[in-house]
């Protein structure tokens, strides 16, 4: 793979974040969603991602956005959550297994300090064997299990809910510059 860029998302990637996340439904794995949304219905989504508090992310491989990650507001944004954000991540079908995730995930970690955030929470379906993975490869422990919360065509599915405290850590990964955050494979 060429040189992985990390970025902020700008508003006009909105459609390729949209074509990902929504190439990721008919696997019932990732998604809770059953029908594909749209990039009007993603748009309000998008605004709320502030890239000082909560941002949004893209990876780009030669130009072409290849996979993202948000953190989220915790829990219907309620204040004492503050330090507390969710992760979202997906990966472009094709660029899955090939260390996009991961590299997110680095990311989100080496900069939670700065963006004021002391645990990361995410959740995935007990059944999403390759996220549940990543999550624990950095240290996310189980915290809780929602079983068969969800159905997907007829099958219960249970959530489980990954944390880690991140506190402040020291060390980059990847260099800095400005907006842009490389990181060479």
């Amino acid at each position: 793979m060429n040189e992985l860029r990390v970025r902020d998302a700008r508003e006009s990637d909105l459609p390729e974040i949209v074509e990902i996340y929504n190439s990721t439904i008919p696997s019932r794995m990732v998604s809770a969603d059953t029908e594909p949304v749209t990039v009007e219905q993603r748009t309000g989504w998008f605004r709320e991602h502030e890239p000082r508090r909560r941002p949004l992310w893209v990876a780009e491989v030669d130009g072409t956005v290849v996979g993202w990650l948000s953190l989220g507001d915790f829990w219907d944004r309620r204040a004492a959550y503050h330090a507390t954000a969710e992760v979202g991540i997906y990966v472009k079908d094709g660029h899955r297994g090939r260390g996009i995730g991961r590299r997110l995930v680095e990311e989100a970690i080496e900069r939670a300090a700065e963006l004021g955030i002391e645990i990361i929470t995410a959740g995935a379906f007990a059944h999403n064997g390759p996220s549940v993975k990543l999550f624990e490869r950095f240290g996310f422990e189980q915290w809780a299990l929602f079983p068969e919360v969800a159905e997907l065509d007829g099958v219960k599915r249970d959530l489980v809910i990954l944390g880690l405290k991140v506190g402040k850590r020291d060390g980059a990964i990847g260099e800095h510059y400005g907006g842009e955050h490389k990181h060479r494979r």
